[in-house]
């Protein structure tokens, strides 16, 4: 029986039966978001990374040197980890096994206090606890060294179904957890090798000494296998990232305890433009930064400016070098490891620790100080980049200046080729990026004027990868676009400016057209990065074919959907047509397939794993030949019988 609103003085209240209390694992089952920051690919992954994070707390404590995950045909994940294995017996105030305590009781496990771990990624007592409640049914599985015996345990959502058994003596000892996400809450997805294989592998190089085994059973009749061990550590993970690039010299590492907290860096320059600098607190990877990625920065700024001017290399004239002047070509690992580490949420994005950044400058500082005076044709090395970044910088934001002072003279900011809406609420809006004047004008023409604008630019844009901010801010097409979105560029960039909520690349499904997309996305990626990571970013996806069969009209968007339609109308009479651009439909057919928000398939852009899309672009759009001829020669059998 529906219970009655209760009003006073027009009010809709709600009285003390309205309250709910959501009891044990509930609460995570009903706002997953909290907890594992959302139901989507990226948390479906995170419930991997939770279980596999007990395991590197282990690893950290000395007590495991081997943790194997398994993806299962069905797409349940095992994580077996040789380490002390979760308690079994009895918790002394619960009365029920400490196993059963930690999986179904949030904020329980023995990372409090500090006796169990000195340092851990698990902080709250909430990781594997979530992940038995997202999960259709969970296995645990504990050799107990403790008793010497074989311990089980089976859930469902949350529940445990079954006691802890003993089911024998122990074999060896550990803990192995498998468990099946929930598909009525991560509905449509499921998990990728690639990016598990991306995650094992930085966990590998900030866990030196473990070796990690990463398996998926999916792949028939073969599965495909990873193995990570890396007895280098971040100082390993630095040259792998710069395996592509021309350094200047070789890997400067230093590592420090202090008052209790571990302190790794290893940085090293090259001749690339972009940095590379990566943060890790305790294992994981803190992608927002924190207190310890300000600690290399500073400490880094504060030294090479020091040493430019007493070498000289910096005359009294001339202004300090900035952060961003010292960070070009910079490829830099931090990892901190802390008894007490407080992060900004449960999904572990920052470090906040105050402490951390003077602790971690103050070892930067001597590290590369010492290092500096050792070496000094690598330190003139250095402070010459420095000093080039720095002049280039200062034309840049001339550049930057002439191309907003000029906007501003022209049409309220706006470039003269670009069609706008007429919307100016910019979360209902939308650019394309159109490549050439043809298409522009058939976008033009088919698109929704109340919500949609377009901006064709004219050839390909200048290949970002290879230039340095003041000949990028020189190109008229670069102009263009930094115009139309509003949000500026680089160290000025402002994505509250920004005015469009969606920006939609559309490109001919052709090699030119692909190289555009891609010309767009490194620009994108290295001078708009938060417009990619706020999910703002997008690729139209045209069809190929154009399939007419009696008076019915079909697309196809792959040879193989073309396949597909063409066995579908066998025997009947069809005519076939090969889309080779965007300027060959008509306005009403560009509508109806590429952009009619009820009808049209879009990409989205993300960045899953930042090392890897930055060791991407520099080895796809870099100066460096080799990896790149190397890549093209592997992927050849991928695309020989494409029809482009």
């Amino acid at each position: 029986m529906a219970r009655k609103k209760q009003t006073t003085n027009g009010l809709d209240v709600y009285g003390a039966g309205d309250v709910q209390v959501l009891e044990g694992l509930e609460a995570v089952r009903r706002r997953p978001g909290m907890y594992v920051g959302g139901t989507d690919s990226k948390a479906l992954h995170h419930l991997v990374y939770e279980v596999v994070d007990n395991s590197i707390d282990e690893a950290l404590a000395g007590a495991c040197d081997r943790i194997e995950i398994t993806i299962h045909p069905d797409s349940s994940v095992t994580v077996k980890d040789n380490g002390r294995g979760i308690p079994t017996a009895p918790h002394p105030t619960k009365k029920i096994s400490a196993l059963q305590l930690v999986l179904t009781t949030l904020h329980a496990g023995a990372k409090f206090g500090g006796g169990g771990y000195k340092v851990s990624g698990g902080l709250h007592g909430v990781g594997v606890s979530a992940v038995n409640a997202l999960s259709e049914w969970m296995e645990v599985v504990v050799d107990d060294p403790r008793d010497g015996r074989r311990h089980r345990q089976r859930y469902e959502r949350g529940v445990p179904v079954t006691p802890v058994e003993d089911v024998g003596k122990a074999q060896g000892h550990g803990t192995q957890v498998t468990f099946r996400f929930d598909p009525t809450i991560f509905e449509g997805v499921d998990y990728r090798f690639a990016t598990l294989v991306q995650r094992m592998r930085e966990m590998a190089f900030v866990t030196r000494g473990v070796t990690i085994v990463l398996v998926d059973e999916r792949a028939q009749p073969f599965p495909q296998r990873m193995t990570f061990y890396f007895e280098g550590g971040i100082e390993s993970f630095v040259r792998y990232l710069n395996r592509n690039r021309e350094t200047l010299h070789e890997v400067v590492y230093a590592e420090q305890q202090v008052n209790g907290i571990g302190i790794e860096v290893a940085l090293q320059y090259t001749n690339a433009f972009a940095e590379s600098v990566y943060a890790f607190a305790n294992t994981i990877h803190t992608v927002d930064g924190g207190t310890h990625l300000t600690g290399l920065r500073s400490g880094l700024t504060r030294t090479i400016n020091d040493y430019a001017r007493r070498a000289g290399l910096l005359k009294d004239k001339d202004s300090n070098f900035s952060g961003d002047d010292v960070r070009e070509g910079l490829t830099a690992i931090v990892s901190v490891k802390h008894p007490d580490p407080q992060f900004e949420s449960q999904t572990k994005v920052k470090l906040m620790n105050a402490e951390v950044k003077g602790l971690v400058e103050s070892v930067v500082s001597t590290a590369v100080g010492e290092f500096l005076e050792r070496d000094s044709k690598a330190a003139r090395r250095i402070v010459a980049k420095c000093l080039t970044s720095s002049r280039a910088r200062v034309a840049a934001r001339r550049a930057r200046d002439l191309v907003i002072r000029k906007s501003a003279l022209e049409s309220m900011t706006l470039p003269g080729k670009l069609a706008d809406c007429s919307e100016r609420d910019a979360s209902k809006t939308e650019l394309f990026i159109v490549e050439g004047d043809s298409a522009g004008g058939s976008a033009k023409q088919g698109r929704d004027r109340h919500f949609q604008a377009i901006l064709p630019l004219r050839g390909k844009i200048l290949n970002t990868e290879r230039a340095r901010l003041d000949k990028i801010l020189n190109n008229k097409e670069v102009q263009a676009l930094i115009s139309a979105l509003g949000t500026g560029i680089g160290d000025q960039f402002d994505i509250s400016n920004l005015r469009y909520h969606r920006v939609l690349i559309m490109t001919d499904a052709d090699v030119d057209g692909s190289h555009i997309r891609t010309l767009l996305l490194t620009f994108f990626f290295r001078h708009m990065k938060p417009l990619v990571e706020g999910g703002h970013l997008y690729i139209a996806q045209p069809p190929l074919y154009r399939i007419v069969a009696g008076k019915r009209v079909r697309y196809a968007y792959s040879e193989a959907e073309k396949e597909a339609i063409l066995k579908q109308l066998e025997g009947q009479k069809v005519t076939l047509q090969r889309y080779k651009g965007l300027g060959e439909m008509n306005p009403e057919q560009l509508w109806e397939t590429t952009m009619n928000p009820e009808n049209r398939t879009l990409l989205k852009v993300t960045i899953e794993d930042a090392a890897a899309a930055d060791r991407t672009f520099d080895m796809l759009m870099g100066a460096s030949v080799p990896p790149r001829k190397r890549f093209i020669e592997t992927h050849a059998k991928e695309v020989r019988n494409l029809d482009v």
